[in-house]
């Protein structure tokens, strides 16, 4: 079987080079070109069978321009979109298959999964919210992940998470409303990332927790994206569908 010639965009972030790890132990992909975010990826591209990015907003969207010209296969691994980008990604892939995810990891895909579940189960009854923790240097706040666990309740409940959604506290309140989804970004050291969604009423609170301890596992799971996505008709995918875990 010929390999899948894949190219990595970001090669010289924190995630780029342990995708280049990553993929000296696969036998599905082969790695056509490492290229920077600041790169040009024009000359590449037309040979490849896939495109995985983790690079910045702005070098993505480029690059969904180019992948669109093209008609090739785009796995996003970058987070921080505007809804309005995040809807540019979303027509671009009437045309491109593209997987777009907050996370890759096998692990945080099976807390999305969960969380969905105790949310219809638990009821309105139960406050939630959610604590996200990354190292220092991270940009964006709160994470793709932890927003994504937001809207993943916030659907569960019929509920706009938009409008919901309360990004830490401050000062004296009323208490907090029954549809309030809490968000609290933690930045220290060089934690590679955690997620806790909490469920809480009076009596009790069931804590649903994920935590990295490698970037290997968001690595791996972009690269089973990309092998994944080689074969799948034009269309908007995540994770989710990668792992065949229904939401339903």
């Amino acid at each position: 079987m010929e390999k899948i010639k894949t190219i990595i965009y970001g090669s010289k972030g924190k995630m780029g080079r342990s995708l280049l790890e990553s993929l000296k132990k696969e036998n599905t992909l082969e790695l056509l070109a490492a290229i920077g975010s600041s790169d040009s990826i024009d000359l590449p591209l037309p040979k490849a069978d896939v495109v995985i990015d983790f690079t910045n907003t702005e070098a993505t969207l480029l690059l969904l321009e180019k992948c669109l010209q093209l008609k090739k296969p785009l796995v996003i691994g970058t987070t921080g979109f505007t809804p309005e980008e995040e809807s540019l990604i979303k027509t671009t892939s009437q045309k491109i298959p593209i997987v777009f995810s907050p996370n890759y990891s096998v692990g945080i895909n099976t807390l999305f999964w969960l969380t969905k579940k105790a949310t219809e189960l638990l009821g309105p009854e139960y406050d939630t919210e959610i604590i996200e923790l990354h190292h220092r240097f991270k940009k964006d706040a709160p994470s793709g992940t932890a927003w994504h666990l937001a809207k993943i309740i916030a659907e569960a409940r019929h509920l706009n998470a938009e409008e919901e959604v309360a990004h830490g506290r401050a000062g004296m309140t009323d208490g907090r409303s029954p549809n309030e989804i809490g968000i609290h970004a933690l930045r220290i050291g060089d934690v590679i990332g955690e997620h806790t969604v909490l469920f809480g009423t009076l009596g009790e609170r069931l804590e649903l927790t994920y935590r990295a301890s490698t970037r290997a596992a968001y690595a791996v799971g972009a690269l089973k994206a990309g092998f994944w996505l080689t074969s799948q008709p034009v269309g908007l995918y995540t994770m989710q569908d990668v792992l065949g875990l229904t939401m339903d």
